[in-house]
């Protein structure tokens, strides 16, 4: 087997997901090369932080295009998975192109979530006008700031470009064209997503439920290895087609 080349790697946001990511991070070919705690310390580490070979950013959505673009403008190719920032995300793609360093970002880096979108995708194109209505549920932990979650969203924009009856999604109220997201927040609850496509004579259920955070980890750190060796804007799609 081939040894995998070691990688420094800065880790730009030191919650749950961080402190998992360097854990993990030794047994898949990283050593760590800077810990971004606060947004001061991108400025007081950045000798360390830019000797770095690449980023992984778990933050807040108030704090994710700053620390991408702090990257991208230092020449450090950066993964993402902070959500609920989609109003500056297609900048953060442009800069990207324009300055040719690379950015992966997801909204969910669990490889088994990436096939339960296509999964649904093959649903909701293969149920086209049929008379099915379309639920999503999700359920994250309490200390979860976003809802519905990028996930929820992901998925839902997944069946609305295979579904002429839907337009957009809510998480208020039912409406009308609209595809409904429940969101739940409870304690100790890793993320669990709920598609439901339901009729007068059947309902199909795809669920998939996180048990720990590692899948969320190992797939970042994927991410980053893929992204040190290729240029340019890349999501789970990507990443996926190097595995046929």
């Amino acid at each position: 087997m081939e040894k995998k080349e070691v990688l420094k790697l800065a880790i730009i946001g030191y919650g749950k997901m961080g402190k998992i990511i360097e854990k993990l991070s030794k047994n898949k070919g990283f050593e760590i090369g800077a810990i971004i705690k606060t947004p001061d310390e991108l400025f007081l580490k950045k000798d360390s932080l830019l000797a770095s070979d690449v980023a992984i950013e778990f933050t807040k959505p108030s704090a994710a295009f700053q620390n991408v673009k702090f990257c991208l403008e230092n020449g450090l190719p950066i993964v993402s998975g902070t959500t609920a920032w989609n109003d500056q995300l297609e900048e953060a793609k442009n800069l990207s192109k324009s300055l040719n360093v690379s950015f992966f970002h997801a909204n969910n880096f669990s490889l088994g979530v990436h096939y339960f979108f296509q999964a649904n995708k093959m649903l909701a194109k293969g149920l086209n006008d049929l008379e099915y209505q379309i639920e999503i549920e999700e359920i994250h932990h309490t200390e979860k700031k976003d809802a519905p979650s990028g996930t929820a969203i992901a998925a839902a924009e997944i069946i609305i470009n295979e579904q002429s009856q839907y337009d957009g999604w809510t998480n208020e109220s039912k409406e009308e064209n609209k595809i409904a997201i429940n969101s739940q927040r409870v304690e100790d609850v890793k993320g669990t997503h709920t598609i439901k496509f339901v009729s007068e004579i059947d309902e199909i259920s795809i669920t998939h439920r996180a048990f720990t955070r590692n899948g969320f980890a190992e797939g970042a750190l994927m991410a980053a290895r893929y992204i040190v060796k290729n240029k340019g804007c890349f999501n789970m799609d990507d990443l996926t087609k190097t595995f046929s």
